[in-house]
């Protein structure tokens, strides 16, 4: 299943996109530490709580005008597709050959830790009920609608103003677990196995080789019968 929905999320969030998300996002970061730092004259404790106060809104405004950019557009009346679920924070959608994504920024404690659950993620993560195989009791068989995804970024615990990591994840319905989680240098390395929505089977049997045929060292002339032992009567009908 991870393959299958890696190639619905690379049909919206483009290697294009990620990089110019990435270059906003981590100068936001920069430009919220350096704002604390230079201009206001707080002490290291209060420096802190003041920059993660304005670190988020600026990294969200980035996310937002880079998303627009390259053609992702917000939720009608930050609704969601499909309910009557309303969100509260700046998601954005795409969609391609029928199948739509929904991103939204988050941050994250640390590289794979979930993000803080609000009520716009706990929302949206509904959306990926049938992205986990069930028993199908009817039949009818997983109808997969919208996608949410995260764009989560985890801060540098060691280097003021940096970013350890960006990822793309997705987050079960339940919200305890991501069925998808990759780095931005981990999905975008990938863009060439995702071009199919099925696996290539890198465990395929090669092929055995002939088994090569051995000409005999000692060549025997050719006897004709008739010279044989003499038995050249015998007409081999006996």
């Amino acid at each position: 299943m991870t393959h299958e929905l890696k190639y619905l999320l690379r049909r919206c969030i483009t290697k294009e996109f990620l990089i110019d998300v990435e270059d906003g996002v981590r100068g936001e970061v920069l430009k919220a530490h350096t704002v604390i730092r230079d201009h206001t004259g707080l002490d290291a404790r209060r420096g802190r709580v003041s920059e993660g106060r304005l670190r988020f809104p600026m990294m969200e405004h980035r996310f937002e005008e880079v998303a627009k950019l390259h053609g992702w557009l917000p939720l009608d009346n930050d609704v969601l597709p499909g309910t009557d679920l309303k969100v509260f924070q700046p998601f954005v959608r795409m969609e391609a050959e029928g199948q739509g994504v929904i991103l939204g920024l988050a941050t994250l404690p640390e590289p794979r830790s979930l993000p803080s659950k609000n009520k716009s993620r706990k929302a949206a993560v509904v959306l990926n009920y049938d992205l986990i195989p069930r028993l199908d009791f009817e039949g009818t068989g997983p109808k997969i609608g919208d996608i949410y995804a995260i764009l989560g970024v985890a801060r540098d615990r060691e280097r003021a103003g940096q970013i350890e990591e960006i990822a793309i994840g997705v987050i079960g319905a339940e919200y305890d677990t991501y069925i998808l989680y990759e780095s931005l240098d981990k999905f975008l390395s990938d863009e060439e196995d995702t071009t199919s929505p099925h696996p290539s089977n890198p465990t395929d049997p090669t092929p055995t080789p002939p088994t090569p045929v051995a000409l005999k060292k000692k060549v025997i002339p050719f006897v004709p019968p008739e010279k044989r032992n003499g038995v050249g009567d015998k007409t081999g009908t006996e």
